[in-house]
């Protein structure tokens, strides 16, 4: 009698175990499911990239201040190398007279010109720094510009991400059609365009 009690009281706790284990893949199937319909929602968003790369090498501001500060750079070049001939000139001059100066004139003048290339490498360097620092400023302006331009196109659009792409290959794989760089270069300068056309 007490082993049947004990059969039954086992039946009943492998029932109890068995629909326990039901439910709980019940819960898991339904958590599978809502996740599936969450994750079919988000393949619904619109989603795009640009190659960022590329944007910014083919954007016409950009190409436009990328002569402006090559013409600067080679403006400064060439004034830093007339600079440099005219004091090489100097220093010519005086090896051409050492022999005609006293020792201590000629350690004078040594010295003169060691102070007058150092101001001069100085001068160089700020000078160097100052148009960077300066194109730094331009560029980042630019740059700011086109990720402003990228994000209202992305809004204008009903695109829920726009990725972006360069030579560090963020993106390693996008289905075809996805690269909307063309789309929004084209828009990126027309508006260049339109903005210089009513100036």
């Amino acid at each position: 009698m007490i082993f049947k009690l004990f059969l039954n009281m086992y039946s009943c706790f492998h029932t109890f175990a068995e629909n326990q284990i039901k439910i709980t893949k019940m819960r898991k199937l339904i958590a599978v499911l809502v996740l599936g319909a969450a994750m079919t929602g988000c393949n619904e968003q619109k989603t795009g990239y640009v190659d960022t790369s590329r944007l910014l090498q083919e954007y016409s501001e950009m190409k436009e201040v990328e002569t402006e500060f090559t013409a600067k750079s080679e403006s400064l070049k060439s004034e830093l190398d007339s600079v440099a001939k005219m004091f090489q000139a100097e220093v010519m001059e005086f090896q051409g007279n050492m022999a005609t100066m006293s020792k201590a004139e000629q350690e004078e003048v040594q010295m003169e010109f060691m102070r007058k290339q150092q101001m001069l490498q100085q001068s160089a360097q700020m000078k160097s720094n100052q148009l960077r620092s300066e194109s730094d400023v331009v560029i980042d302006s630019l740059v700011t510009r086109v990720k402003d331009f990228v994000a209202d196109y992305g809004e204008d659009n009903g695109y829920t991400y726009i990725f972006g792409s360069n030579e560090s290959a963020n993106i390693m794989y996008a289905k075809e059609g996805l690269d909307i760089t063309d789309e929004v270069l084209k828009e990126l300068n027309e508006g260049l365009e339109t903005a210089v056309t009513k100036e």
